[in-house]
């Protein structure tokens, strides 16, 4: 197991990209996919990809910026995504600033998604990620 990790510059491509196969394969749209954001900025990168290789499944996608990780965890819900949280949060000995985010029930489009997500962060986490920005206005 590890994920596949994807540019920082295809993040909102590839939020596009699960919304197009969720609509085409979740006839319920039920949470199809789940975003999970963690920060992992104070350990190695050793560590971090220990961690990747232990917790994540080769279907789930992986996008960094620094030490911000945001994970793509298909057709895994809210609940399925606090079991992988908890596994980082396991893995590191202690509880993560993380946060997660579904998709329809937080945002129906990827900019809805992005937005929320970074809105969050910044309220609940406590954290700015202001490079976000560039994600959800662009209308690409």
């Amino acid at each position: 197991m590890a994920g596949v990790h994807f540019s920082y510059k295809n993040f909102k491509q590839l939020i596009r990209l699960n919304i197009g196969i969720s609509e085409r394969l979740d006839e319920n749209r039920a949470e199809s996919f789940t975003l999970l954001y963690c920060d992992f900025s104070s350990f190695t990168q050793d560590e971090i990809d220990t961690s990747l290789r232990d917790v994540l499944r080769n279907s789930d996608s992986i996008i960094n910026h620094d030490g911000d990780y945001f994970f793509v965890l298909p057709y895994t819900d809210k609940y399925g995504t606090n079991i992988v949280k908890s596994q980082f949060d396991d893995f590191f000995g202690r509880k993560l600033n993380s946060f997660l985010v579904s998709y329809p029930v937080d945002g129906e489009t990827a900019e809805e998604i992005i937005e929320f997500l970074q809105n969050s962060i910044s309220r609940f986490c406590k954290k700015d990620l202001i490079y976000l920005d560039e994600l959800y206005e662009l209308n690409e």
